[in-house]
Parts: structure tokens; C-alpha cells; sequence
């Protein structure tokens, strides 16, 4: 998403945001906020918006799985993982040909755009998707009668292999059909701590950088490198040392058959944690610091959140045992290296009020004073939709760029292998999936099972009955999961959950199977063998 804001919109924090209170036609690809939302889908009851939604309008969801969301809409469809690109990709050709063309803002590149999409048609984006020609056709007529469409993508788009194409000709027809930055469409968060309306937005079209030492082909952004690089970073001795604030990484970064053994040669590898994992197990040292409702805290979405307010939380407990502020574990450490640190650090976190000056510290040109937001514990700011600045930056820079050539190139590669190979039969393959008890690695004492969704026909094939341990294997390993057959999930793709300890995804994902333009590994998608576990 940060690399299409960039390339399309020249700024990366520039992420729009569905206009929940007046939208009236929006497609879900790829993403389930009736479970994970909490991002940039925020809703606190996203139940009654989608609703709301569904009612006033259409809500569409195109997702291999009948999510909790899809029972919201007002239609589902289900396409082949990583093949939602097609369907926009028609769309958007349909769109350009016969309308409806009403940018809100200046555009740049529609010629070049059109050129790249010329003779894609709608038996061929149907038969990429996998989906019959009248779905296409439904859908384009709900935009047409609408007049326009925003689209809300998620990790199901982020984390395949068409991601930065999906996300691009996402933006594009919500573009074309004047729904950035309008009433109704999407809107762009101004940000509450650091005010982005309040100074004249650069123009950041080149987020690449050059990648890691042992990972060239793949580009660094920004300067930071993949997480599938650290195995190879650390076998080649150029990363020797890590600190983990509290992340889970053997269950969120790719390929643990690699990673695992890596870790355990680190020098130094430090972990701020109270919980006792298989990550702490490989750490030299384990640092105990306060939980959520140990510490006062304020929302860390900022630009993320559905408004444009701030929450602040008070300490509800004292710490525990011997947890200490994170901060002041961070500042301890630059001490003891004779690192600078900013004047505003205090000594101690025992000093009271240490923690809510950190915080503080934080805030000097925010909307509110940290001090007004821990009085009220919430405050909310009316928002200007059209942001003017967002239609001063995109004039600037001469309009909504609609052709970046990356993006076309990757298009134009994606277009021409999946045509070759339309008359190949496709392998089953899995899907990540986010449980409604569970938060990633978090929460999992609230019972979630470790279970594998396979259509009945894909059951049958491989000789799996519903509620049967299941050896799930790729070329990178395998994980045993508890078969949950249902008809939820079109034929050919299943879907395992993330998240688990012992289930862990992450020992059938690959450092080596990764978008070679972000670096984001690939966690949908993916080929996959399923067979009894006692077979």
C-alpha cells in the first residue's frame, strides 16, 4: 500500500479510507473487517456500518472464502487466490472505454494506462479469476448504477503474488470514478499527531532503495530490508546481534526451518517479553517490561484510525515482578553505549509521571495536548472531506499518476504468465486467515483451533474427512491442522489460520518466495499437498 501511494500519489502516508457514513457502492478484496479490524479498515462495530452499508447501497466481497464479512453483503464472489488482479484489471479497461470517467481530481498517464490494458478481455480476466463471465459483468453494472466504487483491500491482496498490481488498479478506479478524496468515496487522514494538512506535502515518488547484501534483487524501501533477508543477513555474519520489542517472530516472519537455527547463532539476541515463547527459548536475553494495562498509552493507529481523534488508557495495574517501562529499557542500553539521548528522557521510569512525559513527548504539534487527550481519554475532531490538501498536492504534482512503469511492467508480466496458463490445471493452494478468538500470536488461551477449511470435493480427492488430523506440506515443510470441510471455500484453495505455535504457518512459507518490488513475503497463493496425518 505504501509503495502504490507513492508511485500513484507521490506521499506514503496517502491511504484512503472508505467513507462509512455515505458510501453507497464498495468492494472487500481480500480483507475481513468483521474480524480484523483493526487496521485500515478501522471500525469499532463494523457489523452495523457494513450494514448500514449493504442497505443504503451494495457492498461487495471478492474472497476465496465466505468470510463473516461476505454474510454481510450484498453479494460474494470467489476467485482464485492472487487473481482478484484480473477482475479490477477489466474493470478498469470497461471503465476507461465506456465510462463513468469523472476523476475529481487532474490525471496523468490515462493513454499509457489504456495502451496496457488494450485487448484484455472478459473471458480472459474471468478465466484468470476463475469465476463465471456474469460475476465480472454483475459487478461492473453496480458501479456503472452507482456512478463510482471504493475499494478496501487486506492482507488476502497484500500478502499475494499480484499485490502492487491489485493495489494499483484499486487506486485507479476509485480515481476514475471520483471517489478519492470525495464525500461518499474515500477521504485521506490529515493525522492527529503530526498535522499533514498543516505544511505543503512533498512529492515522494521513488520509494526504492537499495536491498539487502545477501538479497539484492529484491528492493530495500526506505532503507529498511525485508524480514525474509535477517536468515541470510545473519548466516553471512552482517547481522550479529537483534533486539525484538515484543514480537513474535517465528510466527510472523517466513520460513522458520530457516530462521529458527539462525536465531539460536545470534551473539546477541535480546527480547522485551513476559510471556515465555518459542522465541524467548532462543534468546540470549529475555527483558520484562510492562503490559497494556500496566502503563498509561495512547492509540498508536494515529492515521490509521476511522476518525480523526486520539484515545489515552491509564494505568489500570501496577507492574508486575520486575517489568520496567520499554522506553527506559531502550534508554538504559543507549546509556551504558554512551549514546545521546533527547533531553526530554527522564532518568527513571520509577519517577512519577515518567511514562505519561514520554508520551508527552510525543505530541508537541498535535491537534491536542497530551494533557487534554489523558483528561478526556478520547478526543474526536470534526474532518474536512474533500481535503483540500490532499487536491493541492495531487495538482502539484500534476494529477493522480495512473501508468507509473513499474507498475505496468509487473502488470504486463503478470498478464502474460497467467494467459500462458490458463489451459493448466491449477494445484490446491492455501490462504492466510485471521480467527474472529485470536490476534495474530496473541489471545490463543481463548481456544481457536489450529484447523485447515477445504472444499468437500478437495476432502474427498485426498481422502480427508471432516474433523481428521491433516498433514499440510510444502516444499519448505509441513504442519499438522484438524480438517474443517465446508463449502464456505471455493474448490482447489483451503485456508489455514496464522498465529499458531505448533500449527505455524511459517514452516510451509519460503524466504525465497517473496515480491521482489516490497519484499513482502508471500502468505496466499501457495501451492500445498493435504493428506491424512495417519496415512
Amino acid at each position: 500500500k505504501l509503495l502504490v501511494a507513492m508511485l500513484v500519489g507521490g506521499f506514503p502516508w496517502l491511504h484512503p479510507k472508505n467513507d462509512n457514513a455515505d458510501c453507497d457502492m464498495l468492494v472487500y478484496i481480500g480483507v475481513n473487517p468483521m474480524v480484523s479490524h483493526g487496521h485500515n479498515t478501522g471500525m469499532f462495530n463494523p457489523a452495523g456500518p457494513i450494514r448500514a452499508m449493504a442497505k443504503r447501497g451494495e457492498v461487495w466481497t471478492i474472497d476465496p472464502l465466505a468470510t463473516e464479512t461476505a454474510k454481510f453483503s450484498t453479494r460474494h464472489i470467489q476467485p482464485y487466490p492472487g487473481k482478484d488482479y484480473a477482475i479490477l484489471a477489466w474493470l478498469v479497461r470497461e471503465i476507461i472505454d465506456n465510462g463513468p470517467v469523472t476523476p475529481a481530481q487532474p490525471i496523468q498517464g490515462l493513454d499509457e494506462l489504456r495502451a496496457a490494458l488494450n485487448g484484455f478481455d472478459l473471458a480472459t480476466a474471468a478465466r484468470i479469476a476463475g469465476l463465471p463471465e456474469q460475476d465480472l459483468l454483475d459487478l461492473l453494472a453496480a458501479v456503472r448504477r452507482k456512478g463510482g466504487v471504493v475499494v478496501e483491500t487486506g492482507t488476502g491482496v497484500t500478502m499475494s503474488k499480484s499485490a502492487n498490481v491489485t493495489q494499483w488498479l484499486a487506486w485507479v478506479l476509485m480515481i476514475l470514478t471520483g471517489r478519492m478524496n470525495r464525500k461518499g468515496g474515500a477521504w485521506f487522514h490529515p493525522g492527529f499527531i503530526t498535522q499533514y494538512d498543516s505544511f505543503e506535502l512533498p512529492v515522494l515518488d521513488n520509494p526504492f532503495t537499495p536491498g539487502a547484501p545477501t538479497m539484492p534483487e529484491v528492493s530495500g524501501i526506505f532503507g529498511d530490508w525485508p524480514c525474509a533477508a535477517l536468515p541470510g543477513e545473519i548466516d553471512a555474519g552482517n547481522i550479529r546481534g537483534l533486539m525484538n520489542f515484543g514480537g513474535a517472530i517465528l510466527r510472523s516472519f517466513p520460513d522458520a526451518n530457516v530462521l529458527a537455527p539462525r536465531l539460536a547463532e545470534l551473539e546477541l539476541n535480546v527480547t522485551l517479553e513476559i510471556i515465555a515463547n518459542e522465541t524467548t527459548a532462543l534468546s540470549t536475553h529475555v527483558l520484562p517490561t510492562k503490559d497494556q494495562v500496566e502503563r498509561p498509552d495512547i492509540a498508536f493507529w494515529d492515521t490509521l484510525s476511522g476518525s480523526l481523534s486520539m484515545l489515552h488508557t491509564p494505568a489500570l495495574l501496577k507492574p508486575q515482578g520486575e517489568r520496567r517501562s520499554a522506553w527506559w529499557v531502550i534508554a538504559e542500553i543507549m546509556r551504558r553505549l554512551d549514546l545521546p539521548l533527547p533531553d526530554y528522557v527522564p532518568n527513571s521510569d520509577l519517577d512519577e509521571g515518567a511514562d505519561d512525559a514520554m508520551l508527552a513527548a510525543l505530541m508537541p504539534g498535535a491537534r491536542a495536548s497530551y494533557e487534554e487527550v489523558s483528561e478526556t481519554g478520547a478526543v474526536v475532531l470534526p474532518l474536512d472531506v474533500p481535503g483540500k490538501w490532499v487536491d493541492d498536492h495531487v495538482a502539484r504534482m500534476g494529477g493522480w499518476k495512473l501508468a507509473p512503469p513499474s507498475l505496468v511492467a509487473f502488470w504486463q508480466e503478470l498478464r502474460a504468465e497467467d494467459e500462458a496458463a490458463l489451459d493448466r490445471p491449477r494445484p490446491l493452494c492455501f490462504i492466510s486467515r485471521r480467527q474472529r478468538r485470536k490476534l495474530n500470536a496473541a489471545l490463543s488461551f481463548l481456544g481457536s483451533p489450529a484447523d485447515i477449511i477445504l472444499h468437500p470435493s478437495d476432502a474427498q480427492a485426498n481422502g480427508i474427512v471432516h474433523g481428521d488430523p491433516v498433514r499440510v506440506s510444502t516444499t519448505r515443510g509441513e504442519i499438522i491442522l484438524t480438517a474443517n470441510v465446508s463449502d464456505t471455500i471455493r474448490p482447489g484453495v483451503a485456508s489455514i489460520p496464522h498465529g499458531h505455535e505448533a500449527a505455524n504457518v511459517n514452516l510451509l512459507t519460503s524466504v525465497e518466495n517473496v515480491d521482489r518490488m516490497t519484499g513482502m513475503v508471500l502468505y496466499t497463493g501457495i501451492p500445498i499437498n493435504v493428506a491424512p496425518a495417519h496415512a
